[in-house]
């Protein structure tokens, strides 16, 4: 007889052992997995944000012309309800009324975002955002305006989120913050 033996695949036990572990494994990882997803999605969203405030505001200096970031669903009117989640446009304002005109080119549109994604401004850009051509942000009336936009997941438990702060001067920062809930 020959004394080696042939080895023709795992047992029960040794198959039984590995999906023990995996499945281990994967109970441990799917929380920091979905962390992660999250983190990803309010890092998109506010990068998308923050591109368009920076292409607003050199729009107005290029142009030397007004040109506003505001909400839009339809990609083509702003719109004073609801979050900046449904959507967005620039568009180059050349009669200084905050408001999309006939003829006044748009110059970016964003889409809405994707549920459970939040994004709300707080009382002076609830509605737009507004770039001088000295890069400098103002309501249509020529009043200061700066504030905080907040990007974060539909939630009633606290968590992070991410805030663009616009100061005075028109320039945009990002912000990590912990929220209480959201919408804020």
């Amino acid at each position: 007889m020959d004394k080696r033996s042939v080895s023709a695949g795992f047992t029960l036990i040794e198959l039984m052992v590995v999906l023990a572990v995996a499945a281990i494994l994967q109970t441990l990882a799917a929380p920091a997995l979905s962390g992660m997803v999250n983190s990803m999605r309010l890092t998109a969203a506010v990068n998308s944000l923050f591109t368009s405030l920076l292409l607003a505001r050199s729009e107005a200096i290029k142009r030397n012309a007004r040109a506003v970031v505001c909400k839009s669903a339809s990609g083509d009117a702003c719109i004073a309800t609801g979050g900046w989640e449904q959507g967005w446009i620039v568009f180059h304002d050349a009669n200084n009324n905050a408001k999309r005109d006939a003829g006044e080119v748009i110059v970016s549109h964003q889409q809405a975002m994707q549920p459970p994604v939040r994004l709300n401004g707080n009382s002076p850009l609830a509605s737009y955002v507004s770039f001088t051509p000295m890069g400098q942000t103002a309501y249509a009336s020529g009043a200061f305006q700066a504030g905080t936009l907040t990007v974060c997941l539909e939630s009633s438990e606290a968590q992070e989120a991410r805030q663009i702060v616009i100061s005075s001067t028109g320039r945009p920062r990002t912000v990590r913050k912990t929220v209480a809930h959201c919408p804020i």
